[in-house]
């Protein structure tokens, strides 16, 4: 290892929508000669093991979950268990403190990432370790989901701009779910937003995968109003997994369409619709009269898409529309010349993808930060538009849904001429041949500020 190489330790929440964009930034910063000890529980390195393209230079260590009254036998992250049990996976993750500290002891590394264990950089500091926060959502997100944000908005002066100016008010029903998370217990007794302001007081940095020219003030405030570096990696979207060819019955079945004509909808791996709004979704999708492609789970309490579909649907949509209920190549899927548009959870995953590529964003957010990435995109940036749903209830309709695709795809609507304008510059700026570089360079070069 050269003299300005450091050892890292990744150690994300045992979630695959933590460890994916973990083991994303560490194949980054292997390239740039890092060494990386990537914790991950025991089973579920196998899923993953591809996905490490620097294996010289990222070295999992397996680490055995302990268990925890209340979760099915095995059960390691939160993929294993239903949404009620997520918490259990927090409990265990916590028992497993002393482990990771004999891990540390040994491993020695330089610096160690993290996200929801809120005990390591007390552990690490103690260790002569430092310690970063890396968080897969937005510097918004995780400002808005401390108990500091409260305090601070009370404040005369505040540094931190207010989000109603900002178009980033939530509805009735997404304040109702922001409520009951900031009072819910995530891990034992300790509430998930307390979680959250230990580990963002108590780390030595804050890291993050986005982007100066996406959220830079956002980003200027919460480095001033917590008084911590924040360290930014860019896109961090990996080569690799873009120049993987798309699987042959895609590109014949997506082969058959025009340009920019097919909706791809997707809702990540680990969200479930009730069954009916999984069943106005594809209605809209049926509806909107275009082709489409659909990656999504079955709803909850079916066991498989095809017991859910409505009433005559798959006749009426056969050679047009595809509900998929496995796993797709996204990444390959949105670069693909027939995908227009794009319907989205927004994951800030998926939405970096989508940005970075032609397709229109339509909005669907379910949950938490996801409801704060979403009206940044639909009304601060205005690169997509969001799916109308009731104020109270938060349900989308089948009309809803295609309006939003009719607003995105139709060329004679203004709206739908300004989001794909600012789009289109939006992407050009991010598909710079140095933009990722410079970014990942200057991330590098923070790390090693960090340890001198």
């Amino acid at each position: 290892m050269g003299a300005t190489s450091l050892h890292l330790l990744m150690h994300p929440w045992f979630a695959l929508g933590h460890i994916t964009p973990y083991l994303h930034l560490s194949n980054k910063l292997a390239q740039k000669g890092h060494r990386i000890s990537f914790l991950i529980p025991t089973k579920t390195q196998s899923k993953l093991q591809t996905h490490n393209l620097y294996p010289d230079l990222i070295t999992f260590v397996p680490i055995i979950v302990p268990h925890v009254d209340g979760l099915p036998l095995g059960a390691e992250t939160t993929s294993d268990v239903p949404v009620h049990l997520q918490p259990l996976i927090m409990t265990a993750m916590d028992r497993s403190e002393s482990h990771i500290e004999l891990l540390l002891r040994e491993l020695k590394p330089d610096i160690v990432f993290f996200d929801f264990a809120h005990w390591m950089p007390k552990l690490a500091r103690s260790l002569g370790i430092r310690s970063i926060l890396y968080a897969i959502v937005t510097p918004l997100t995780v400002y808005v989901s401390t108990p500091a944000h409260v305090d601070n908005m009370q404040k005369p002066g505040s540094s931190f701009p207010d989000l109603s100016s900002l178009s980033i008010k939530l509805h009735v029903h997404e304040e109702r779910a922001m409520a009951a998370l900031k009072t819910q217990k995530f891990g034992g007794d300790l509430l998930l937003a307390d979680r959250l302001f230990t580990s963002v007081s108590q780390c030595d940095a804050l890291g993050f995968r986005t982007c100066r020219e996406i959220e830079g003030p956002y980003i200027d405030n919460l480095e001033s109003h917590f008084g911590k570096p924040v360290f930014l990696a860019g896109p961090v979207l990996l080569k690799s997994a873009t120049s993987t060819c798309l699987e042959e019955k895609w590109i014949e079945w997506l082969g058959r369409f025009e340009a920019g004509s097919v909706i791809y909808c997707a809702f990540g791996t680990e969200f479930f619709l009730s069954k009916d709004q999984f069943q106005e979704l594809v209605l809209g999708l049926e509806l909107s009269g275009r082709p489409f492609l659909a990656a999504l789970k079955p709803p909850r309490g079916a066991e498989s898409i095809e017991e859910a579909f409505p009433e005559g649907f798959e006749k009426r949509v056969q050679g047009r529309g595809i509900v998929h209920g496995g796993l797709v190549q996204q990444l390959q899927i949105l670069k693909h010349p027939s995908i227009g548009c794009f319907i989205t959870h927004c994951g800030f995953g998926s939405l970096f993808e989508a940005l970075m590529n032609k397709c229109q964003l339509v909005l669907l957010p379910h949950v938490y930060d996801q409801f704060y990435h979403a009206r940044m995109l639909s009304n601060i940036l205005k690169v997509g538009v969001e799916v109308e749903k009731g104020e109270e209830d938060g349900l989308f309709t089948k009309e809803s849904v295609c309006k939003a695709v009719k607003i995105v795809m139709e060329v004679d609507s203004e709206v739908g001429r300004e989001v794909r304008a600012n789009h289109a510059k939006l992407r050009e700026l991010l598909s710079r041949e140095d933009l990722e570089s410079s970014y990942i360079d200057g991330f590098c070069q923070n790390l090693k500020d960090l340890v001198v």
